[in-house]
């Protein structure tokens, strides 16, 4: 007999991601605009941002407060809408 298994993440929760794009003066406030379309209570200044060993990408960590899975699903989608983001982790 299988067990169906439950989520393993509870939500809600401050859910951590990294978004890694081209190294430009706005790329963090980019990203800060967006995530604040899903968690409008989102601190900017909670931002941490790491430029690549040769300055080209930057990589830019977060948390933000995540309702659901679907939430966390949608935010990644306009994160790479925006045509800015190379990747979400």
């Amino acid at each position: 007999m299988s067990q169906t298994k439950g989520p393993e993440i509870e939500f809600p929760c401050h859910y951590p991601i990294k978004v890694i794009g081209d190294h430009t003066e706005d790329f963090a406030h980019e990203v800060t605009r967006v995530i604040q379309r899903f968690d409008p209570g989102f601190d900017p200044a909670s931002m941490t941002a790491q430029p690549s060993r040769n300055s080209r990408f930057i990589s830019v960590r977060v948390a933000f407060y995540a309702a659901s899975e679907s939430q966390i699903r949608e935010l990644f989608e306009a994160l790479k809408a925006t045509g800015r983001v190379h990747m979400v982790v």
